[in-house]
């Protein structure tokens, strides 16, 4: 932070200037006078954003056919999915990136939203939720003559938002601060997320204003991490602490 206040030159062979005035608030005027940082960024949201609806939307559905329905091979499917919290993604990323690119989706949003929705984690987590809802409930509506639907879109999902919530933010922090998929499936600049662009920025060092630039890139690539974190940290702070005592 104190990095990205100080002149480029001001920081050249003097590192005690780092914490010394004067301050200077050009770095990040060069930040928003860059198009394609800021292309970047709205990438990033995109992603992330998109991400995030997809799986809350999947996870639910998922979550209350495992915890609410009864049909044959439930278990044997739930355990299926489960399994997939024992795969790291790099051992499938090669099968990945051959079916995207027969799909001929890298360098586009849909390329880089959808790996993100395979979530085995969100489906135990909205299951494990859902099952400690009363079952009164469900028996009460559909006595009423209330439809499946109508039961887990008026009843179960308006119990489920703390969990929603939770699962919105290790979500969207987990996609705004990946690399890995982003830097393989994507090759053109203009649909580099924030993460890579701003690693492709400082491996061309000698091709950015300065250390200086590159701090304030950084800082600025932390915000919209730092605000959520601001809005939803009761939310990220229960969840801990429920992990925890589980």
């Amino acid at each position: 932070l104190a990095l990205s206040f100080k002149a480029n030159d001001a920081l050249v062979g003097n590192s005690g200037a780092a914490l010394t005035p004067p301050w200077t608030l050009e770095n990040y005027a060069a930040i928003l006078g860059n198009g394609q940082t800021m292309r970047w960024l709205l990438n990033s949201l995109i992603v992330s954003v998109g991400t995030t609806v997809g799986v809350l939307i999947l996870t639910s559905l998922a979550g209350y056919g495992f915890a609410r329905l009864e049909f044959r091979g439930r278990r044997f499917l739930f355990l299926f999915v489960l399994m997939g919290l024992a795969i790291p993604g790099q051992a499938v990323i090669l099968s990945q990136h051959q079916l995207f690119a027969w799909g001929h989706l890298h360098n586009s949003y849909p390329g880089l939203i959808l790996p993100g929705l395979t979530t085995s984690f969100g489906v135990f987590f909205m299951t494990q939720y859902m099952r400690a809802i009363p079952r009164e409930l469900d028996e009460a509506a559909l006595l009423d003559g209330a439809s499946h639907w109508r039961i887990f879109t008026r009843i179960i999902l308006p119990l489920t938002v703390p969990a929603q919530s939770t699962l919105a933010v290790f979500t969207f922090l987990a996609s705004w601060n990946d690399y890995w998929w982003p830097l393989i499936s994507v090759t053109r600049s203009e649909m580099y997320t924030l993460t890579v662009g701003l690693a492709s920025a400082q491996m061309n060092y000698a091709q950015t204003s300065g250390l200086g630039y590159l701090m304030a890139q950084a800082v600025f690539a932390s915000l919209p991490i730092f605000i959520v974190y601001l809005i939803f940290q009761k939310q990220i702070i229960a969840a801990m602490a429920g992990t925890a005592l589980k």
